[in-house]
């Protein structure tokens, strides 16, 4: 069984696949997809898909890119959302200093005030980080951190902080985009990820992979490559690559973190 710890797939970009995907998805030798809303308009498309299909886990957070364009009551109906989904994960959330003037101390805040919720709910907490993994580690320090752990989703950060981050309880998933020749270095820091901290994701509709490594091509109207949910098993791939497994093994660990961070 293969396990998707991060994606999006309610995005509306996939809007004219969407029932082909679903159609199909289950033969891909798919157990579960972890679906990240990242606003409060993505959250009841997300939990709407976790209603309908079962293979669906929904993931409820405010994303660093929206903490401008949150309504007042962005935290009390991202609660009403993990009361109402009690296998919900709480995400996508985080810090960002790649987008344009960010506001790091209002992404700080939201996103202190989601570890708070994960660890009030018990629930795993996904992670996203661009430019800021030293300020990262700084926040995560300073605040309990919840007892299941963390994942930092398409971990692009040092291979040197690694440890100190598997010390506060992280796990770090691959992507197929670290697929690219130009993703080398990121790509070879999964070497050096313990093999019992990994997980497999894709992203989708972003991340795509190289065209040589796209099984499931998939452009959209303007001619943009969009990653296609089924490119799930070139994440696993890249994995056995870099830690020297079998496929068959490496689909064998991710299945067992996947279950000890975000359960059965």
């Amino acid at each position: 069984m293969l396990y998707d710890a991060h994606n999006h797939f309610h995005d509306e970009r996939l809007d004219p696949w969407r029932e082909q995907i679903i159609a199909t998805m289950p033969s891909t030798g798919l157990g579960e997809m972890i679906v990240n809303g990242s606003c409060e308009e993505d959250w009841p498309r997300v939990a709407e898909l976790a209603r309908r299909l079962p293979w669906v886990r929904p993931a409820f957070g405010l994303h660093p890119w929206y903490v401008k364009e949150h309504g007042s009551t962005w935290l009390a109906f991202l609660r009403e959302h993990l009361k109402s989904h009690p296998q919900a994960v709480v995400g996508e959330t985080g810090l960002d200093r790649w987008i344009e003037n960010p506001d790091i101390e209002a992404q700080i805040d939201c996103f202190k005030t989601q570890i708070a919720l994960a660890v009030e709910f018990d629930r795993p907490i996904t992670i996203h980080c661009l430019r800021a993994f030293g300020l990262l580690d700084d926040v995560l320090r300073s605040v309990i951190l919840p007892r299941r752990g963390f994942l930092l989703h398409s971990y692009g950060g040092p291979a040197e902080m690694v440890p100190g981050f598997v010390k506060l309880g992280a796990y770090f998933s691959i992507s197929p985009y670290f697929g690219h020749p130009r993703k080398a270095i990121q790509l070879a820091t999964f070497a050096r990820i313990p093999l019992n901290r990994l997980l497999a994701e894709t992203d989708a509709p972003d991340m795509h992979p190289p065209p040589e490594l796209n099984p499931h091509p998939l452009t959209d109207a303007d001619g943009k490559t969009l990653n296609h949910p089924a490119n799930l098993l070139v994440s696993y791939d890249l994995i056995a690559q870099q830690h020297q497994i079998t496929l068959e093994n490496a689909e064998q660990v991710v299945a067992a973190n996947y279950t000890r961070l975000f359960g059965a």
